[in-house]
């Protein structure tokens, strides 16, 4: 007898998919990799359904790759040569909403947006929310720690998670946390987990942190610059004034070319940046007021704050189309590097000066307020990877991003597209801990091999620089 027969009698035919053509849907994100050629999908719909899958899967060694929506920008979730790919899809109950306690328990496969609005109609709102928090899952948010446009105010995924519910890697179950706001007790298993990107154990449930809704819609303005440096430094000052955002982003001039493009927008010629910023504070319209004098201050061509809900819908959403906009334009590699907000500026020009150095077309947005930037580098659809300019370019804007005291990743995780640069930043000391978790929770390497960390002799050589 085959093992996938053992699987399938252990789960129905109903949860095993091995038909090669729906595989293959199940085996890819959103980034231009290539899968392998999984051996299963296993469509989770409880936790008993993962911890039959691990155990069957430590029991004959077959690597695990987990899987939330399938919307990650680096590749976390690509499958290889003979995985089952555990799709928790399908886990959707949100199976606690507390008001009196501000928590949610949530499966992985319930939408972010989803949640949000059930905490709304308690008066309470979930606030982590990533630009694809319509079709991305909490699962995903946890294992990436996901940010997004509120983050500047309320923090990334991370800090919005109090306890999981985990199956480890030979089937047994461990539960992490607390239900309340305080916990000291051991280590913390809640916060090594999340950002693990599968590959320590998988996340069946989640105690999440509800936060009190605004009281009022918030208030938006929008700031056109001349150039990405004064935008920048809009940004500081509006930060170092105190006016706390709660949301801060950044386009740049390529970017609103593609939303233009695509939607007419009406950009104008001398438009090189636009910021768009938001206060959800009680006095928020005069908040408002005050990041648009700033930036009028700081050389912006023009400003305008919303007048109401239809406004700042708008204005969000145009932040929300940056991503598909572009990706009307070529295959796209989708970094994400973070650094010091007062370097914000320094990052941005050095963006720029790689896109002209190797004449690659990069077109940034950024969560501004965090000093978290996603340059996004697009070449020609159909090409099995990126051409050798894109990844000198790429090369440059990461070295940079380290030298200004950033970090490689502010939130899509490693995957496998960060493999080549991952030992630059994290040194031989980190990573030789970092293996030794890993040998702890997941001895045989069953699950999401490769991804997340990876040993030092495995780096790829970086790209040259003269490529």
């Amino acid at each position: 007898m085959r093992p996938i027969d053992a699987l399938v009698r252990s789960l129905s035919e109903a949860r095993v998919v091995t038909d090669p053509d729906v595989i293959d849907s199940y085996a890819r994100d959103r980034t231009f990799l290539e899968p392998g050629r999984p051996l299963a999908v296993v469509l989770a719909a409880s936790r008993d359904d993962v911890v039959a899958t691990l155990r069957w899967a430590s029991e004959h060694r077959v690597p695990v790759v987990p899987r939330g929506a399938g919307t990650g920008l680096a590749g976390g979730a690509v499958a290889g040569d003979g995985a089952v790919v555990l799709s928790m899809a399908r886990m959707t109950a949100i199976r606690e909403l507390s008001p009196a306690d501000e928590i949610a328990v949530a499966e992985p496969g319930v939408i972010t947006a989803d949640l949000d609005r059930a905490a709304r109609e308690h008066g309470l709102m979930y606030a982590p929310d990533p630009s694809s928090y319509e079709i991305s899952t909490i699962g995903g948010n946890l294992a990436t720690n996901a940010g997004g446009l509120r983050c500047v105010k309320y923090g990334v995924t991370r800090d919005s998670v109090l306890g999981l519910e985990v199956v480890l890697a030979d089937g047994r179950v461990l539960d992490t946390g607390r239900r309340t706001v305080k916990g000291v007790t051991g280590y913390d298993l809640t916060g090594l987990f999340v950002g693990s990107e599968g590959t320590l154990g998988v996340i069946t449930a989640a105690t999440l942190r509800l936060r009190p809704a605004p009281a009022g819609p918030p208030a938006t303005f929008a700031a056109e610059f001349g150039s990405l440096r004064d935008a920048g430094a809009a940004v500081s000052a509006i930060i170092a004034a105190g006016c706390a955002p709660s949301l801060m982003e950044l386009l740049d001039r390529a970017t609103l070319e593609a939303i233009d493009g695509w939607r007419g927008i009406g950009l104008e010629p001398g438009t090189q940046a636009m910021l768009i910023g938001q206060s959800d504070a009680g006095d928020g319209q005069e908040a408002a007021r005050r990041m648009e004098r700033i930036c009028a201050d700081n050389g912006a061509s023009f400003v305008a704050v919303s007048t109401g809900p239809g406004e700042t819908e708008e204005l969000v959403g145009l932040r929300r189309l940056a991503y598909p906009a572009t990706e009307r334009l070529g295959a796209c590699l989708v970094e994400d590097v973070c650094v010091p907000r007062s370097a914000l500026p320094a990052m941005i020009t050095a963006i720029e000066a790689a896109a002209a150095r190797h004449g690659v077309r990069i077109c940034t947005v950024a969560h501004a307020g965090d000093g978290n930037l996603h340059p996004v580098f697009v070449f020609e659809h159909g090409a099995a990877e990126p051409p050798p300019e894109v990844w000198a370019a790429a090369d440059e804007v990461f070295t940079r991003a380290l030298e200004l005291g950033g970090t490689l990743t502010g939130e899509h995780g490693v995957g496998l597209l960060k493999q080549r640069w991952l030992a630059l930043e994290s040194g031989p000391v980190a990573a030789e801990v970092q293996r030794g978790i890993k040998a702890v929770f997941d001895p045989l390497g069953l699950l999401n091999p490769g991804k997340a960390i990876q040993q030092l002799s495995d780096v790829q050589s970086l790209p040259s620089r003269d490529l």
